[in-house]
């Protein structure tokens, strides 16, 4: 075939495309070089042309000889190449063609403008975690910050799995958040900016700022094993300890003797724990013998306690012997919760240390109402919540029982702890049992606790006012959002 007849016959721009698109930001000037990478060109530049290449596929089977711009009204949107290739046809017969491709551009806008020009977009945030399998802390939490006024600057309130995530449009009230939690509770921050954009002639630039902090993930009613530094450092007390109370420092109780120590956040940091047990692995004892020991120490005090686990009555004869902290409240046939730990396998180092012979098998933590729990299903009160932005992906069905269960139990410990109760606000629910639900036969009040720490009235505010956090347009449509899972 003669030279004519193969240009006929073959065209080598076969695959490659004759037209395509090129995004442009017309904020910043720049050009979109897939995947997410935006550079700087000027029109009929190198840079250009380069980019330009990238988008034709079909190149890299062909030897591209020659590129070059072909002019176009800037106003045009319109970007033209003029290509020159070629490719063995036939064996020893190599063609050589030129032809033009065009390019339209598309504007889109790029991130970084895009964060500048979004309007009520935040300017600080504060990420709050804490590494353990319950929401209780972080329902306390809200409570205090509800009842303090500190999310009064936020302009959105996101939930996350492992936390909350406060948004704000100013870096000082960021900063306030980060106060109030220091003064609350134990934590450790870490601060990170982001640039979002500068001006070259000001000498101006716009920052992002994140707010990492991490809660110290020992809660109150934990069992815990301190390491050896940290026992000897508070007065050698006993390492096997539990945790009676969450300040801005962590307070630990050594039930066989009273003894309470106080470790700081700093000391905490520094020598990091996890704790042995929470409440999730408590067990239900049954109590047949109180005996007190002497030793006083505000509410608390000091007994040996005979107890037998309550899926063991009637069954058989195992009882234990516990020295607690509970005397002053406990009496024969009442229930109380605490951790088996003769059956429990822990997978702690400082616990593997102890000398298992002088271990208690149990170790008792507070008082149970069962009795008072399946009589009365209804509360006169209730809590104010925040309003949150939920997560995109709805929890699963597992997921929200455990919330629910968190819930449940949050609300048990502000009823049986009048300390705890003093520090947050409780609100007149319009949800009143109804008289039924106080009918009771006298076989039933026999079993009734006497002692249930009930929340009287005057407790109780007097209305549930909404909180003026977040404005409505972060927030979900109806009232319901703001239940906390």
């Amino acid at each position: 075939m003669c030279i004519n007849c193969i240009r006929n016959q073959v065209d080598i721009t076969e695959g490659i495309p004759k037209h395509a698109t090129i995004c442009f930001c017309r904020n910043c000037e720049r050009y979109l070089q897939p995947p997410m990478l935006w550079v700087s060109c000027q029109l009929e530049s190198r840079e250009l042309l380069a980019l330009c290449l990238k988008k034709l596929k079909g190149l890299n089977k062909v030897r591209l000889v020659d590129a070059g711009f072909i002019w176009t009204e800037p106003h045009s949107k319109r970007i033209k190449l003029k290509l020159t290739i070629q490719k063995e046809v036939f064996t020893s017969t190599i063609l050589q063609q030129i032809f033009e491709v065009e390019f339209v551009v598309s504007h889109q806008q790029c991130d970084d403008c895009a964060k500048v020009m979004a309007q009520n977009t935040w300017k600080a945030m504060v990420q709050v975690r804490q590494k353990v399998d319950h929401k209780r802390t972080f329902l306390y939490l809200e409570q205090l910050i509800i009842k303090h006024s500190a999310h009064k600057d936020t302009i959105n309130i996101k939930e996350c799995k492992d936390g909350i995530d406060f948004y704000y449009g100013s870096r000082s009230h960021a900063l306030k958040m980060l106060e109030f939690l220091t003064a609350i509770t134990p934590l450790k921050s870490k601060a990170s900016e982001q640039l979002i954009s500068t001006d070259i002639h000001s000498g101006t630039s716009n920052y992002k700022f994140s707010y990492s902090v991490e809660l110290v993930p020992i809660c109150k009613d934990d069992l815990v094993c301190l390491p050896p530094k940290i026992a000897k450092a508070m007065g050698n007390i006993s390492p096997l300890v539990i945790c009676y109370r969450i300040g801005n420092s962590v307070h630990i109780m050594d039930v066989n003797t009273l003894n309470v120590a106080e470790i700081s956040t700093q000391t905490y940091w520094r020598t990091p724990f996890m704790a042995l047990a929470s409440v999730k692995q408590m067990v239900e004892y049954y109590v047949l013998d109180v005996e007190p020991c002497g030793p006083v120490r505000g509410k608390y005090v000091l007994a040996d306690i005979q107890v037998a686990r309550a899926q063991d009555v009637g069954r058989n004869d195992t009882t234990f012997f516990a020295r607690s902290h509970l005397g002053g409240i406990l009496n024969p046939g009442d229930s109380v919760m605490g951790y088996d730990i003769g059956s429990s396998n822990f997978n702690n180092d400082a616990f593997d240390a102890l000398h298992r012979g002088s271990l208690p098998d149990v170790i008792l933590i507070k008082k149970a109402y069962p009795n008072h729990r399946k009589r009365n299903k209804g509360r006169n009160w209730e809590l104010q919540q925040l309003r949150k932005e939920e997560e995109e992906m709805t929890p699963r069905k597992q997921d929200q029982e455990r919330l629910e269960q968190d819930y449940e139990m949050f609300l048990r410990d502000l009823e049986e702890d009048p300390e705890l109760r003093a520090t947050v606000n409780l609100y007149k629910s319009d949800k009143v049992k109804k008289s039924t639900d106080h009918a009771m036969t006298e076989d039933e009040s026999d079993f009734e606790e006497e002692d249930f720490p009930e929340i009287q009235l005057d407790e109780l505010l007097d209305s549930l006012k909404l909180d003026d956090g977040p404005d409505d347009e972060y927030v979900g449509e109806d009232d319901e959002d703001m239940m906390m899972d």
